[in-house]
């Protein structure tokens, strides 16, 4: 007998015995795989020969890499270092769903906020950071109302507000800057967006509810209430700078490529009051530190301008907002709206700061030395008959329209805290400019007629030069006025 024959026999007879021994188990074989969740999060299962075997899912791993693995023996799935299921909805979803149904049987406030916080505390993942950011703002509507029973004087309220600004911090923190690179722009932009937005919600209703222990009424009455929250972040602006490579940029600070980016820590003011017409804002004015900043750089004041129902579409914009001092360390800005607030700096090569303040002196300067010398020919002109004639009479009004025109502009440049007021001093700069520049026309045309020696009435042509000389001008800027009004002044007021 050959040992071919041999080998297929023995393996005939093998196959035989184990037909029978699964015969004979075959009554009490039981399908592991059947529970769901017999893998943990993020794996599926397969039945083998004795047992069964676990295998992460794409884009997740056992943290020592091993595949397949049990589940007893203390291994699990998490999202892969190079995964990208961050960036996969039904993957956001699950975790948030996840997380959402962990947390769902818990009704009180600050324990919903202990749960959130312990699941935060720690090392964090980008799809962590995302799912967390989601389930804070999913659960929003239902943190900041507290218990109807509970006392005024209940401790619940600033151990509520100290837990939420804890979890806030896990976010935000400077150890967490690497994990948020790893998100690209639009996510990153997005989830920060969500973040600040439902910070600053939170925080408000929180607020509400506060009242310290030491208040009284004595013989008052109830006009309403007024809830100011301030937030500050002070290392998430290199988050949310124009560029995308932020990382870079902060290690390159001498690149000579114009860029701009955030300098200054970011800012959160909101306030909400009771009834809504109880306080009306006008105008917020806040101060910045920055690092000392070189003068061929220019710094501006900036907000965070997202629509609360597509946050993805957030940037910075100066609209409504103005720079009134700057130095090396620290800039003042005036806004007359609240949200969240930064220093911008743009390394473009403008015009610095010290030198815009010496160009202004140098031009307020020049405008009073031409005053002075205008209102000198006005009364020139006006008080002395021996030299009154058609000649002097436009020159008079030239110079009070010259002289009109840079006292507006000297006096009402820099008054910008109501659109109206601005509207209306940029249309007197429109017509007393154009006023001046209609009696230069009209003094080119009287030199024409005594140059050719044409004989005219000095009555009829004094008239008209009065109606071209003022009423064409007020006809063009109320054309342009009642085509174009935005145009005049403005937006940032």
């Amino acid at each position: 007998m050959t040992t071919v024959t041999i080998l297929s026999v023995v393996l005939v007879k093998y196959i035989e015995v184990l037909e029978e021994i699964l015969k004979e188990n075959n009554a009490s074989y039981i399908d592991e795989c059947s529970e769901s969740a017999v893998c943990g999060d993020h794996a599926v299962c397969e039945n083998v020969i004795g047992g069964f075997h676990c295998f992460c899912r794409e884009g997740y791993q056992t943290p020592t890499g091993k595949a397949p693995f049990m589940p007893n023996d203390g291994s699990y799935c998490q999202e892969s270092v190079n995964s990208n299921c961050h960036l996969e909805h039904d993957c956001i979803a699950a975790n948030v769903n996840k997380t959402l149904k962990r947390i769902g049987p818990v009704q009180e406030q600050l324990a919903i906020l202990q749960e959130i916080y312990r699941d935060s505390e720690g090392e964090l993942s980008p799809v962590d950071i995302v799912t967390y950011i989601e389930a804070l703002a999913q659960s929003s509507p239902v943190l900041g109302y507290m218990n109807s029973t509970a006392s005024p004087k209940d401790d619940s309220f600033n151990s509520s507000l100290t837990e939420f600004v804890k979890i806030i911090n896990n976010f935000v923190q400077k150890n967490t800057l690497k994990i948020w690179d790893q998100l690209p722009t639009n996510h990153r932009r997005l989830h920060l967006t969500k973040l600040m937005h439902t910070a600053e919600l939170v925080t408000l209703r929180i607020s509400q509810n506060f009242q310290k222990p030491t208040q009284f009424d004595l013989n008052s009455t109830d006009v309403g209430s007024v809830v100011v929250a301030f937030l500050c972040y002070k290392s998430i602006g290199p988050l949310l700078s124009p560029s995308d490579d932020f990382l870079l940029d902060s290690q390159n600070e001498d690149n000579s490529e114009e860029r701009e980016k955030v300098i200054s820590s970011v800012i959160s003011a909101s306030i909400s009051s009771n009834p809504s017409t109880l306080y009306e804002l006008e105008k917020i004015t806040f101060t910045l530190s920055h690092g000392k900043v070189s003068d061929k750089y220019r710094t501006q004041c900036a907000f965070w301008n997202y629509s609360a129902d597509a946050m993805s579409n957030g940037s910075w914009s100066s609209e409504g907002c103005e720079l009134t001092y700057s130095n090396d360390t620290h800039t003042s800005c005036r806004c007359g709206h609240l949200t969240h607030f930064a220093i911008l700096m743009s390394s473009s090569t403008s015009i610095g700061i010290k030198d815009y303040n010496i160009l202004t002196r140098i031009t307020q300067l020049g405008i009073i030395i031409s005053l002075i010398c205008l209102a000198m020919c006005i009364f020139t002109f006006w008080f002395f008959s021996e030299i009154q004639s058609t000649r002097t009479t436009i020159h008079k009004n030239l110079c009070c329209s010259l002289f009109l025109a840079e006292l507006v502009f000297l006096v009402g440049i820099n008054i910008n805290t109501n659109k109206l007021v601005c509207s209306i001093i940029a249309g007197l700069l429109h017509y007393f400019f154009l006023a001046a520049f209609a009696w230069m026309c009209i003094e080119g045309l009287h030199l024409y007629l005594v140059v050719v020696g044409i004989i005219y009435n000095k009555g009829f042509l004094h008239k008209n030069f009065y109606i071209f000389g003022y009423l064409s001008p007020a006809v063009v800027v109320g054309f342009s006025a009642s085509l174009g009004y935005k145009y005049y002044g403005t937006t940032k007021v």
